[in-house]
């Protein structure tokens, strides 16, 4: 499978509009950016390609990465900069497939497929496939598992998606209390693909500080929602994965931190 990273910023994204922060102004000398967060990957073997989330960036995306539209798409959750994309979708496909998982969201009364199908009820062109968690279902030729994970105050999901003896995990967003069952499902991949939103040091000007400290008290959660940099790469460790790349990164990170290793930026690309 072939993998590249559309999207690999926060809700804002890097260059955040309207920001002259050190790292908004690194980015802009780079060259580089951190649009909201998708990943595209090719079935090299069948021609067909795999969206995982639906950005707001889905246009930019798609006109300057050199990547075909997708055949399937699955959502992780319905914030924002990882369902409203789907839009994009009006007058682009015949049939699209969109996978998201079945369960019923206490915070909303409904699953991430009911929200999906209320909300774009006017694009008769998509068809929401409902699925259990822990499910594995086949689309593009590959074999899908969505897992929970914590992002509260809202369901969110993590995904396998595997090829024979490949696999690529993505943790979507999350905490690191990630849930024994669903950590056995993504464990051991190809590709490891983790939100580290940022580093452990900016915890303490998080109004609730960090969480789920590691033996030396470095916290691997931010806040309630996201990893942190250090708690994704220990959950990397803790997974075995071969090679990790850290995305969904806010432009918080120092310039001098923001654009090192394993940082990902959008258009990386890789062949496992």
């Amino acid at each position: 499978m072939e993998v590249t990273l559309l999207g690999t910023g926060d809700t804002t994204g890097t260059p955040t509009p309207g920001c002259e922060c050190g790292t908004c102004q690194r980015a802009r000398e780079l060259g580089v950016e951190r649009s909201r967060y998708s990943v595209h990957v090719t079935n090299e073997e069948t021609g067909e390609s795999l969206l995982v989330d639906a950005s707001p960036d889905f246009r930019y995306q798609f006109l300057t990465q050199e990547v075909p539209l997708p055949d399937a798409m699955v959502i992780s959750h319905i914030h924002f900069d990882h369902l409203d994309g789907l839009g994009n979708a009006y007058r682009l496909f015949e049939d699209l497939p969109v996978h998201a998982a079945n369960e019923v969201d206490p915070k909303t009364g409904e699953s991430v497929a009911d929200t999906i199908r209320g909300k774009y009820d006017y694009l008769d062109r998509i068809t929401v496939h409902d699925h259990a968690p822990f499910e594995t279902v086949r689309s593009c030729g590959f074999d899908l598992t969505l897992v929970p994970v914590d992002h509260p105050p809202l369901v969110c999901y993590g995904l396998a998606i595997e090829k024979g003896d490949t696999k690529l995990s993505l943790t979507g967003d999350t905490s690191y209390a990630i849930p024994d069952r669903s950590k056995e499902v993504l464990s051991d991949p190809d590709l490891l693909l983790a939100d580290a939103i940022v580093p452990a040091s900016l915890c303490e000007d998080h109004p609730i500080g960090g969480r789920h400290h590691d033996p030396e008290g470095v916290p691997r959660t931010f806040g309630t929602k996201h990893m942190t940099r250090e708690g994704a790469l220990s959950l990397a460790e803790e997974l075995d994965a071969e090679r990790t790349r850290l995305v969904h990164l806010a432009h918080f990170y120092p310039p001098e931190e923001a654009f090192e290793e394993p940082l990902a930026v959008d258009g990386e690309r890789y062949g496992i």
